[in-house]
């Protein structure tokens, strides 16, 4: 009995209720741990409590309640209006609760937030609510609380209360920093004062509502939607705006809108019969009716990424006005959008933000209080952010306000994160003041973003200054522009056939080894691939820059290329003496007939290979002369 008695004290079971079980259950200890558990509830040591109590109230350090205890324990619970606590049970009893309804159990902190009345129990009567405390604290704080609430069999059903919710917080927003912050007006838009400068036709035409239907083409993250928004909240009374986007619809949405567009103008054009009607004494006309004839901005979103056919759906609604179409793209409307569709909008182009312009927009997303950091993080404040923070970031967004925006916000988490592992705020701690330091940021960003698409715009100005920078002699600026490359993501077996094709084109006779160099690298980037085969691509693309240059193979064989495309009628036939005649039927037809073997006559006059029509034309010019390359 002693060593069973020992095994339950181990366990943290008091002496005195230790006995009783061993007691109650004839000294079997699986017996008696059942009977303890089922008696009471696992004792939950609050961090302001003095005592340890179960859910219904009782000391868990007193015994529990026998016959000799009834009056003691009875009024106890009618002086904490608590309800009297259960009836000893056994392993084999009916009531019998499996072991997760024995463990998970913890006195709540306010009962009168989720019960009705002092007379209900202290539990949830949903055995499925499970409430989890709100916060979850890191190192050196309290454990989140759970609680797995059980039904009482022996109680008259009523009304389940509702469920325990501990220290609520309001959700974080779900919208990213970069469109919380996108601007509401023009004036909030930084770094295209070519376009909505004070003296500009943007502006002017949206001062006067007179909107044209325009094409916005610029990099990311430089304020195409931001700019398309900001022009129909600043002309709200005369347009209604109706946005899509080109990666999701297609010509049925685009019908739907202008059909919805062409309801809201039915009354376009405003007849003296309509205007009179809607036009009280004093000659004010009705402004919920001239509401209703509000035109429809039509905005596409990567509009490039429509189809010809799409694209032409657009023509005849942007032509007889039912419309005001603005589209934005990220590549070069002159490849992505047809002719017609130019032809009746205007392309502005919007420039890569500076750093400066970056900076603007993180120092405001730092100091507004209403959509700002401050909605990301509840606990803080005030947040501050050191200048060193903002310049990294600001110098390593490549332009774009919406990486930056979204770096930050993780900068901030980041820091957040930080100063709840110090202890620091929490609980009226130290400071509350919430410091974004240039190790956030650095952290946030991993590395430096980089505008680049392997098959946008980008891609090919980058392969263009890779290939001018290498006619040029210029190892430098041809590296930098291959690094630049390769950091964007391109694949290296694309770089190497460039390069072969360079081999060529730019260097060609001048060293007739170059294409051998080219070749060699591109099977060296198949062979071992990326990040390894860079020094392969690089010693081949300072071979290239430093060789001599020549490129009269290349106007050598488009120059005869020209000639056999623009020869008039039928191209002249091989003439007889450089025919093949394997058959005697050809050679008796004159095929081969004349023609002299150069190597058994080394002597010979030079014979004709021209037809006789380009008899005597040069295409290759080698040894070069003066200026032809």
């Amino acid at each position: 009995m002693e060593t069973q008695m020992q095994k339950l004290i181990s366990m943290g079971f008091p002496d005195s209720l230790a006995s009783e079980a061993l007691k109650v259950s004839g000294g079997d200890i699986l017996k008696a741990t059942d009977w303890i558990l089922s008696s009471s509830c696992i004792p939950y040591s609050s961090p302001h409590d003095d005592t340890t109590t179960s859910a219904s109230g009782t000391n868990l350090m007193d015994p529990p309640p026998t016959s000799t205890s009834t009056s003691t324990s009875t009024s106890i619970n009618d002086d904490n209006s608590r309800p009297p606590p259960s009836p000893p049970l056994s392993a084999a009893s009916s009531n019998f609760q499996p072991k997760i309804d024995r463990f998970f159990h913890f006195r709540p902190k306010t009962p009168t937030a989720y019960s009705s009345s002092k007379s209900e129990s202290n539990t949830i009567s949903d055995p499925a609510a499970i409430t989890l405390d709100h916060h979850r604290h890191l190192e050196g704080t309290k454990r989140p609380r759970l609680s797995i609430p059980q039904e009482d069999n022996n109680k008259p059903s009523s009304p389940s209360p509702s469920p325990l919710v501990v220290d609520p917080l309001p959700p974080p927003p779900s919208e990213p920093l970069s469109e919380r912050m996108r601007p509401r007006s023009l004036d909030e838009v930084v770094g295209q004062e070519h376009l909505l400068g004070p003296n500009s036709a943007l502006r002017s035409a949206i001062q006067h509502s007179r909107l044209p239907s325009v094409v916005l083409w610029g990099p990311p993250g430089t304020g195409k939607t931001s700019i398309a928004r900001a022009i129909v909240n600043s002309c709200s009374d005369t347009y209604r705006f109706v946005s899509l986007s080109a990666v999701n619809s297609g010509v049925k949405e685009v019908r739907d809108a202008v059909d919805e567009a062409r309801k809201w103008t039915k009354t376009k054009g405003g007849s003296s019969t309509s205007i009179a009607k809607n036009t009280d004494d004093d000659g004010n006309i009705d402004k919920s009716w001239w509401k209703k004839r509000r035109r429809t901005v039509l905005f596409i979103d990567e509009v490039h990424r429509f189809n010809k056919a799409q694209q032409d759906s657009l023509l005849p609604v942007i032509e007889d006005g039912s419309i005001v179409f603005i589209g934005a793209t990220t590549e070069s409307p002159s490849f992505h959008l047809i002719t017609p569709l130019l032809s009746r909008c205007t392309v502005l182009v919007l420039n890569p933000l500076k750093p400066h312009h970056i900076t603007t927009l993180l120092e405001r997303a730092v100091s507004d209080s209403n959509k700002g950091l401050f909605s990301s993080l509840s606990s803080s404040s005030k947040i501050e952010i050191e200048d060193e923070a903002i310049e990294f970031l600001s110098a390593h967004c490549d332009g774009d306000a919406r990486v930056a925006l979204n770096k930050l916000e993780i900068s901030a988490t980041i820091a957040a994160e930080a100063l709840f592992r110090r202890g620091v705020g929490v609980g009226g701690s130290d400071s509350d003041v919430l410091l974004i330091s240039l190790g956030h940021a650095k952290e946030a960003l991993q590395c430096k973003h980089i505008a680049y698409d392997r098959d946008g715009e980008e891609h090919y100005n980058l392969i263009s200054a890779l290939h001018k920078s290498m006619r040029g002699s210029d190892a430098d600026a041809s590296i930098y522009w291959l690094a630049r490359m390769l950091e964007g993501g391109e694949q290296p077996l694309y770089i190497a056939r460039r390069l072969i094709r360079f081999a060529s084109e730019d260097v060609g006779l001048a060293d007739p080894s170059a294409l051998t160099q080219a070749v060699a690298s591109f099977q060296a980037c198949h062979f071992i691939g990326m990040p390894e085969c860079n020094v392969n691509l690089a010693q081949c693309v300072a071979y290239l820059a430093l060789a001599p240059k020549s490129i009269s193979v290349y106007r050598a064989i488009q120059d005869a290329q020209k000639v056999v495309r623009d020869s008039v009628g039928q191209n002249e036939g091989v003439p007889l003496h450089l025919r093949n005649a394997p058959t005697k039927l050809m050679k008796d037809i004159g095929y081969g007939k004349g023609y002299i073997y150069p190597p058994d006559n080394p002597n010979a006059l030079s014979q004709t290979y021209m037809p006789p029509s380009l008899l005597g034309y040069k295409f290759l010019h080698w040894p070069n002369a003066p200026g032809s390359d």
